[in-house]
């Protein structure tokens, strides 16, 4: 894949897609084709668009592009193996066979990816470099999406995916969240610490760790964990569901969870060059053919990656993601927060949309309304995807960045700490 000098034309009257962080427009001359635009729109909780920060949709349209086209470089993964070895040691590949076989198939192949490259504002197609100012447009290639059935049955509310099996060319119908530690947040540990005795053994053993999860640990190797995608709310599954509602063979299967794994380890590597530590990501997978296809909008706000800062004499982990909005609506909003988790569960039992019971909720007086983000708060975000931008196009020097991040990190510390939920802040996000 190469630059060219081609205009890509696309039908912004007529979206083909309206998401709420998102939009896809149809590719005029190539029916086969969207044009993504990414939103200052965010999302948290599954609730839809409830903030804009500016500047946010350029630097993650940016920075998927800068992942994709690294997915896609054999330059880049010729020289992943060592860097591999030197973050998880020199037998990493010993104890993983099947991340080094699909390894060095990939350093001569590279990834295949639904991502075309960005448009700059002439509305020129960049495929393997940046145009002269970021844009929030991407090109991508366009897969079929289907969703489950829903069937009932004594009060249970099941998901039928016959559909899957005998079609192609259909994004697999699961999320694959690489994890290359614990944080605070992490669902992994907010399922484990719900469990029993006997039953925190069989989840670690289902997850392939043989630690307690506790807040802010790293794992000696990344694992994987599952989710389903297009039902009502994602849930966690073992490997052995995802295997048979994925609608791919079992060695395709494992062959996309090895991949996944690998192209984790690329943006690692990225957010290291950034100065920052990557906790988790999630991928979604096409098939096509017997060829897997990476089609998620992967950005900034779909991974955990953070800076750790002293401040007050602790140390304190910083979100440079969504997870930060997250922790804002937790500390500052909590009666709004409980009003989501209380109706999420209402919606677990009854089948309807949490959204659609959280409304109702709040036009009856019963849950507060969707809270306004504080400017103050809002400002240091706007600051974080700055830097973010800069990083991406080489704008001034390493080292500058990283003190930049520094700053930024120290400010949104002190913010929390001066908020009412202090002590839950530091729970969450402090490490000693």
């Amino acid at each position: 894949m190469s630059d060219s000098n081609r205009t890509v034309k696309f039908d912004r009257v007529n979206p083909y897609y309206n998401g709420s962080v998102q939009m896809l427009y149809s590719v005029i001359d190539d029916p086969g084709s969207l044009v993504s635009e990414t939103s200052m729109g965010g999302s948290v909780f599954d609730v839809g668009t409830i903030f804009d920060i500016k500047g946010s949709d350029t630097a993650r349209a940016g920075f998927r592009h800068l992942v994709y086209r690294s997915l896609m470089d054999v330059d880049e993964w010729a020289d992943m193996e060592p860097y591999i070895k030197e973050h998880w040691g020199e037998d990493y590949f010993q104890t993983q066979p099947i991340i080094q076989e699909t390894l060095e198939k990939i350093k001569s192949t590279g990834l295949k990816t639904h991502h075309q490259g960005m448009l700059g504002r002439d509305e020129k197609l960049y495929a393997t470099s940046f145009p002269q100012e970021l844009s929030n447009l991407t090109m991508i290639k366009k897969y079929n999406i289907y969703k489950p059935e829903s069937v009932t049955f004594l009060k249970s509310h099941l998901y039928d995916y016959e559909k899957f099996y005998g079609n192609d060319q259909f994004v697999i119908p699961l999320e694959q969240i690489v994890r290359f530690g614990v944080t605070s947040g992490s669902s992994i540990l907010r399922k484990y610490n719900a469990q029993s005795d006997s039953g925190k053994k069989a989840y670690l053993r289902e997850l392939g760790v043989a630690i307690e999860l506790i807040p802010w640990q790293t794992f000696s190797a990344p694992l994987i964990d599952l989710t389903t995608k297009y039902e009502p709310e994602d849930r966690n599954i073992s490997r052995q569901e995802a295997l048979l509602i994925s609608g791919i063979g079992g060695d395709l299967f494992s062959e996309s969870l090895a991949r996944a794994i690998l192209a984790s380890f690329m943006v690692h590597r990225i957010f290291n060059r950034m100065g920052l530590n990557l906790w988790d990501l999630k991928w979604e997978i096409a098939k096509d053919g017997q060829d897997l296809v990476f089609v998620d909008t992967l950005d900034t706000d779909s991974v955990r990656a953070t800076l750790t800062c002293e401040v007050e004499g602790r140390n304190y982990i910083v979100n440079f993601n969504k997870q930060a909005m997250r922790d804002y609506y937790i500390l500052v909003h909590d009666d709004w927060y409980a009003a989501v988790n209380k109706t999420k569960k209402e919606a677990a039992q009854t089948g309807e949309n949490f959204t659609e019971i959280l409304k109702r909720g709040q036009e009856q007086g019963l849950y507060p309304e969707t809270p306004v983000v504080d400017e103050a708060f809002m400002k240091i975000q706007e600051e974080k995807y700055l830097v973010i931008k800069k990083s991406i196009t080489d704008e001034g020097s390493g080292e500058g960045h990283k003190q930049e991040v520094a700053d930024i990190s120290r400010r949104e510390v002190e913010y929390f700490l001066n908020t009412k939920n202090r002590e839950l802040y530091q729970k969450l996000n402090a490490i000693d």
